[in-house]
């Protein structure tokens, strides 16, 4: 006979999911309020310690927003704070011997598909904000601070041509985990100039509405950063041995 093991679940994880039911199923709207520490500790029978976790769990998740000396409010639930919590997990996990190399993947499959995305959808609007952005990249080559900018405001516009602000989220993410990474490889002469050409090329294919010459311009331009980023990598650990 099999046997399974039943995890136990504390007062306060409970008072969490009958709170967290109530949010999703529509009982507790956006911008109601929650009852009192007090009324809640009456409704579930619990102490405050409980109550307050679960108050606490259920800001993290983004469903609720607490400020002192008022209740609990129910807000929406943003993509930016869906991301926000993963941001502590995969900085752990960058840090891993395989950690860079399996987030360039993950990067590479997301701006890949972005570029493609955008060579069959993006309107003259969307074409004329890139333009304006590699204007502004070609604008701060010499500036190293400023560059780096440009650089992540051109992604930026890349990934709000789909108009979904998950992927929003994901770039701003991306450009959080990336920001030591984009500051390493413009230590090498000539990265800012290499980094304008190829999005230069990104643009044109975009404009030109040819997914596939998108697709490999993009892919052009992740392969040598993240080359440019490993060389210099290795490198420092050469100097440092």
């Amino acid at each position: 006979m099999t046997h399974y093991r039943v995890e136990r679940k504390t007062l306060s994880e409970q008072v969490a999911e009958q709170l967290e039911a109530a949010i999703l199923e529509g009982r507790l709207r956006e911008d109601d309020q929650l009852p009192s520490e007090r009324e809640l500790m009456e409704q579930f029978g619990v102490g405050r310690p409980a109550v307050r976790e679960a108050l606490f769990y259920l800001q993290r998740l983004g469903l609720i927003a607490i400020n002192s000396g008022t209740r609990a409010r129910v807000i929406r639930p943003t993509a930016e704070a869906v991301m926000a919590r993963l941001s502590g997990v995969t900085r752990q996990l960058l840090s891993q011997p395989e950690g860079q190399q399996h987030f360039q993947e993950a990067r590479a499959l997301f701006e890949i598909s972005l570029a493609r995305y955008a060579a069959c959808h993006a309107t003259d609007d969307d074409i004329a904000r890139l333009r304006a952005a590699l204007d502004d990249n070609r604008n701060a080559l010499g500036n190293e601070a400023r560059f780096k900018r440009s650089d992540n405001d051109f992604h930026g516009v890349l990934a709000s041509i789909g108009r979904n602000p998950i992927f929003d989220a994901i770039h701003e993410a991306l450009s959080e985990w990336l920001d030591d990474r984009r500051a390493q490889a413009l230590q090498q002469k000539g990265e800012d100039q290499a980094a304008t050409k190829a999005h230069s090329a990104i643009v044109e294919a975009i404009a030109s509405h040819d997914a596939d010459a998108a697709e490999a311009a993009m892919r052009s331009h992740l392969d040598r950063h993240y080359g440019t980023y490993r060389q210099l990598k290795q490198r420092l650990s050469r100097s440092v041995e």
